[in-house]
């Protein structure tokens, strides 16, 4: 039995076992005793997670087909295959406030979503890895002053290192995507910032709603003192600060307030 990809759920099915393989392997640390794989499809990168780690591992699935499949395929996931949304379930409660790493081949119509639902649970997730579109893997890593830098490279920069891996071409999919995919990991800062993570996003996402305008005229909204906007750091375009630099203004706005 095969699964048909489906284009409405976004499934380019990884064929290549070697990559499937590689991917699974870019997991590396040992502060979890559960891995999270979303997306597994026809379980390609299952099998390896299964034969790699020594630990408990869940997959989630939305598509009815593949369910069915990865339960007969792989009896030793029994009560493990969740049939739902990643990004509708709650972390919190299927895993009890455990430490998870997660993993997968993201679908790319939904993969900046899943990128922003591990920030919101980031006490719960050490570890975050896998492919994404090639553009979305370079803005997640990319640098300041990078013209790809944006709201999503400060946020996640923020709170864990992130090392871009390799590049996957087209022809290892089924179907093949338009686009090249990029293999990224993410891990957790051993530190916070002592800033309110909600607070934090809207004001870095209110930054970058007009790039290339100043900070002093794009965080207008905030109705900044006159003293705080003469501070040097507010000359500056967003694309100019580095995620430290943009916790800092975040606290110097806090304290203005």
């Amino acid at each position: 039995m095969n699964v048909k990809p489906k284009k409405h759920l976004g499934q380019h099915f990884l064929t290549d076992k070697n990559i499937a393989q590689k991917i699974a392997q870019t997991l590396k640390q040992n502060t979890y005793d559960t891995i999270l794989e979303i997306g597994p499809g026809m379980g390609v990168m299952t099998a390896f997670l299964l034969k790699t780690f020594d630990k408990d591992i869940f997959v989630i699935e939305i598509d009815r087909e593949s369910v069915t499949y990865l339960q007969k395929q792989f009896p030793e996931l029994k009560g493990k295959i969740i049939e739902a949304d990643f990004l509708k379930i709650d972390l919190q409660s299927l895993f009890q406030g455990k430490q998870i790493a997660v993993i997968g081949n993201f679908p790319y119509n939904i993969s900046t979503q899943i990128v922003f639902k591990v920030l919101a649970h980031k006490d719960m997730v050490p570890e975050f890895a896998g492919m994404f579109q090639k553009e979305v893997s370079e803005r997640i890593t990319a640098p300041p002053g990078n013209k790809t830098y944006g709201i999503l490279s400060v946020l996640v920069q923020t709170y864990y290192d992130t090392e871009y891996l390799f590049t996957v071409n087209e022809q290892v999919f089924n179907p093949p995507p338009k686009v090249k995919s990029g293999v990224i990991r993410l891990t957790r800062k051993e530190k916070f910032p002592d800033i309110d993570y909600d607070y934090f996003k809207k004001l870095v996402k209110t930054a970058f709603n007009q790039r290339r305008k100043t900070l002093r005229n794009s965080l207008k909204s905030y109705n900044l003192s006159d003293n705080l906007k003469q501070a040097r750091i507010f000359a500056k375009r967003p694309e100019q600060l580095s995620p430290a630099e943009f916790v800092k203004l975040a606290q110097m706005i806090k304290n203005d307030l």
